[in-house]
């Protein structure tokens, strides 16, 4: 089986803007590219941070009510907020990474750990080459229900497990795999629904998978 990685899903020629970037161009770089935040890089193309639009937010939360109707923020806060003035001071550090090879769970987990909604990815050497986002990881159950199922009956039951294509059935609806048949060690079943489990764009997957009532309980498995 070869699984989708971050690399084959990533967004690349990232828009990314440097440090001193100011507020008014962070802010024209997100519309222009119709994107919800950007890298912001060093010299070497290093990403060091990243500016969201909830980062913009929280300057303009610091400008004065020009109604007059809300509180006005003490002197310290207000100063400080205007001083925000650039992505240097406006990114959100340290930014969050992941590596080309990287799976689509591990990236997964540690967006979901780092409660972010997207990773700047780097190569070895730590240069920016793209971005990955919660909907790039996504796509992978955008997969046709054909393709999943000619996976696991190639791939899975009889590449992997060295089953013949007969001794099996595989169903797949909306991503939901329904296995059927019988096989000739019970041991096997878990490891069926485990393999299955881990093909790109699976859903779920229910067994119905019987032992031959003519195989010994003790057979070996395929080796």
């Amino acid at each position: 089986m070869q699984h989708r990685t971050v690399g084959d899903l990533m967004t690349h020629g990232v828009v990314r803007v440097r440090r001193d970037t100011p507020f008014k161009q962070i802010v024209r770089t997100l519309a222009d590219h119709d994107v919800t935040a950007v890298p912001v890089v060093d010299d070497l193309g290093h990403p060091v941070g990243v500016v969201s639009e909830a980062d913009l937010l929280r300057t303009v939360a610091g400008r004065p009510d020009p109604a007059g109707l809300l509180p006005q923020l003490p002197p310290d806060e207000l100063e400080a907020g205007l001083e925000r003035a650039t992505a240097r001071e406006l990114m959100t550090v340290p930014p969050v990474c992941a590596r080309p090879e990287w799976s689509v769970v591990e990236a997964a987990r540690t967006m979901d750990e780092a409660k972010v909604k997207r990773l700047c990815v780097i190569d070895e050497t730590g240069v920016l080459t793209g971005v990955v986002s919660r909907g790039d990881l996504l796509r992978i159950f955008l997969r046709r229900d054909e393709a999943i199922r000619e996976e696991i009956t190639r791939d899975v039951l009889v590449g992997t497990l060295g089953l013949a294509p007969a001794d099996l059935t595989v169903s797949v609806t909306d991503g939901r795999v329904a296995l059927a048949g019988t096989v000739e060690d019970e041991s096997l079943v878990p490891v069926i629904e485990r393999l299955c489990l881990g093909v790109d764009g699976v859903v779920s997957v229910t067994s119905d998978v019987t032992v031959r009532a003519d195989t010994p309980s003790d057979a070996p498995g395929p080796r």
